[in-house]
């Protein structure tokens, strides 16, 4: 008989296409593991109301773009599972049992939580279920108790916060001994496992535009309007290269160049294929020996070659609405099964099997 394959869990919120930023956060490492392990691909749909719960046709929206996204970038619905969040109502009941075992001050020392409000400026005007949607995210993971969650670095917040709550859980309700290390809480007895984290390539991919008031560059995101994304035509891209921020200090080709910090040769180092070229000409760079106009030219031909095809294949999906709705409905009566099979056991575990 074949062994089991190991299960991983992952995802995205809502928030419109994927950009190079989910690229190599997480969406190649997908993408590569799919054979390696059983995949399941969560959207995120009921989190993207935390902050947006008035865009409701939006939201709708970039649940389609992010999975006709996962399908363009190599995501096999054959060998992984896709499904949107609302569609699993064992989600929300873990996340209210599991709210019980996080102290709000636990909550509220998440640097992510604090970051989002001040990111999106939200001060003290956010709902509740702003608070709630990490608890929401430990809930989205432990619903189908992976052992292992591809992520960007921003995540690692909430995924500790998920190894916090498997090892209360699993000591309360599984009386599991809190001295026991994190690879053998399942051997003793325990429901959820300690899920291990794998970080992309690219911890924190930054954006096009320069820095911050403070000199800080900048994450890609949307909302910065500095990303390139996966969708965009090979115009677009040579466009967006083309505006790119490098060093400000250099005013003509001939001047030296500082490689460091700058947005245009750490795209050459994360998406240049061809490391001999991109070490030669950082240094030809830093002695003026190459202008900006010659390296964004070459980093426009290697951009385009990664993204059109994706782009190619996403026109298709574009095409067939309704075949990628049903990709999701499949997805989820899969995703049901598993995850109601967590929930009927927590619910054992917790003697509130009725």
């Amino acid at each position: 008989m074949t062994a089991k394959k190991p299960r991983l869990l992952t995802g995205d919120t809502p928030t419109g296409r994927l950009h190079l930023g989910h690229w190599v956060g997480s969406i190649e490492n997908r993408i590569a593991l799919q054979d390696q392990y059983e995949c399941f691909f969560i959207i995120a749909n009921m989190h993207a109301f935390t902050t947006r719960m008035e865009k409701p046709d939006e939201i709708r929206q970039s649940v389609l773009d992010i999975a006709t996204d996962y399908l363009a970038a190599g995501i096999d619905p054959k060998r992984s599972t896709m499904f949107v969040q609302s569609d699993i109502p064992a989600i929300p009941e873990l996340t209210f049992f599991f709210s019980m075992l996080i102290p709000y001050p636990r909550l509220m020392r998440n640097p992510t939580i604090k970051d989002e409000i001040r990111d999106k400026g939200l001060g003290d005007n956010y709902p509740f279920g702003f608070l709630l949607y990490p608890v929401g995210q430990v809930a989205d993971v432990l619903a189908f108790r992976p052992e292992i969650v591809p992520v960007g670095e921003d995540q690692i917040p909430h995924l500790e916060m998920t190894r916090e709550v498997a090892r209360r859980f699993n000591q309360l309700y599984c009386n599991v001994d809190s001295h026991t290390e994190d690879k053998d809480y399942l051997k003793k007895g325990g429901l959820f496992p300690i899920v291990d984290v794998k970080l992309g390539r690219a911890r924190r991919l930054v954006g096009i535009t320069g820095p911050d008031a403070h000199g800080n560059l900048l994450k890609m995101s949307k909302s910065l309007n500095n990303a390139i994304f996966l969708s965009d035509d090979p115009d677009t891209i040579a466009k967006k290269v083309r505006a790119m921020y490098t060093d400000p200090k250099r005013l003509k080709a001939t001047d030296p160049g500082t490689v460091e910090n700058n947005p245009l040769w750490i795209f050459h180092e994360m998406f240049n294929p061809d490391e001999k070229w991109v070490a030669e000409s950082e240094e030809r760079y830093r002695n003026g020996a190459i202008g900006d106009v010659e390296a964004k030219k070459k980093l426009i031909d290697v951009l385009v070659a990664l993204i059109e095809p994706i782009r190619q294949r996403r026109l298709v999906f574009e095409k067939e609405p309704e075949e990628v709705l049903k990709i999701l409905r499949e997805g989820a009566e899969k995703a049901n099964a598993i995850a109601n099979e967590t929930l009927h056991l927590a619910k054992k575990y917790m003697k509130q099997n009725f």
